[in-house]
């Protein structure tokens, strides 16, 4: 069974198309190469579904395919389980695949490298493009309020300690702040040269792997202190939206 989720705003259902429906034709082909030279249909007909199912039986599953014992369940079988796009992609320009889409005259050998090269290309891009902005967002926005939201802190821990008050929230919240902002700008700076040193790790798909392993590893290192700050930060501090805005203020 087959099963396709919302697309993404910039993807297209037309490439999951051409793949299935050659894959289909091809079935049907075999199927009725078998039948059309069946001396008894009925009986040629009922073998033929017999032996397919027998010969494809690991790949028929009836259960609950969220749950993870289906994962574990699914590797005992021998099935595959191409969890991105650096892994999946590469099976397109596997010899069998070229073969099937030269057999039906819907792609040629040419025509498959191409799209795999350019489907690699504009997965990296898209990441260059978010781990860029991920860097860009730190630097202009939230590096300059936390650097804002602490030198206030530290103006109120002065100030209640000259009022002869104990200070020790304060200055908690203070360092709290401090070691998230300096976790915060180590994580750009790692960002910055992973995307830049995985730009240039070799062929379409040893990028591709870069950016899949080491770029968004790096990003989501970067994502960590984010969003502990934005919890802890005043809302007047905070630069941009926060989730609380977008999910009931908009």
């Amino acid at each position: 069974k087959f099963e396709f989720r919302m697309l993404g705003s910039s993807a297209s259902i037309a490439g999951c198309n051409i793949v299935l429906n050659t894959a289909i034709a091809d079935e049907l082909k075999q199927f009725a190469d078998v039948l059309e030279k069946a001396p008894d249909f009925t009986s040629a007909l009922h073998a033929l579904i017999q032996g397919t199912i027998k010969e494809h039986k690991q790949i028929i599953f009836n259960g609950n395919g969220y749950d993870e014992s289906w994962v574990e369940e699914a590797q005992k079988r021998g099935l595959l389980n191409l969890k991105t796009t650096p892994d999946a992609l590469p099976y397109f320009i596997k010899e069998n695949n070229i073969e099937l889409f030269k057999r039906h005259h819907v792609l040629d050998e040419e025509e498959v490298t191409s799209r795999y090269e350019i489907m690699m290309e504009e997965y990296v891009k898209v990441l260059n493009i978010e781990a860029l902005t991920m860097v860009d967002m730190a630097n202009k926005l939230i590096i300059p309020a936390t650097v804002k939201y602490t030198k206030e802190l530290a103006d109120t821990v002065l100030a209640v300690k000259e009022a002869g008050v104990d200070a020790t929230i304060q200055a908690e919240m203070l360092a709290d702040a401090t070691a998230k902002l300096a976790e915060m700008k180590k994580a750009v700076k790692n960002l910055s040269e992973v995307t830049e040193k995985a730009a240039n790790a070799g062929d379409a798909k040893a990028v591709a792997v870069a950016y899949k392993d080491e770029v968004m590893e790096a990003m989501a290192e970067l994502r960590k202190p984010a969003d502990e700050l934005e919890v802890v930060m005043p809302k007047e501090e905070w630069p941009m939206p926060t989730y609380g805005d977008l999910v009931f203020e908009l």
